[in-house]
């Protein structure tokens, strides 16, 4: 299985489709990283400029979207969207 990026650039919404998609492979580490930094009670504020790298000072809204959508996705995942990856299955990154 290949490797997603370490840091690659967010949409400003993730995805809500049923099944997982390539965006949200290339995410898993966006992901994870946002569901350590909720469970450590961090503000979401830090994560949308650390993690999504959008600054809320300057793009309020967009920052708080991209921060609610993406965390909600990184839930979804870890509820269903695992289960694609542990069967060993990737979906196509073109």
């Amino acid at each position: 299985m290949p490797k997603p990026p370490l840091d690659p650039d967010v949409a400003d919404i993730a995805p809500v489709d049923r099944i997982l998609t390539p965006y949200d492979f290339e995410h898993i580490t966006t992901y994870l990283r946002l569901l350590d930094a909720d469970a450590e009670g961090a503000d979401w504020r830090e994560m949308a400029r650390i993690v999504l790298q959008i600054d809320p000072e300057h793009e309020w809204q967009r920052a708080r979207r991209a921060y609610e959508s993406h965390l909600a996705r990184a839930k979804w995942m870890t509820e269903h969207g695992y289960r694609t990856l542990l069967r060993g299955e990737v979906p196509s990154l073109n």
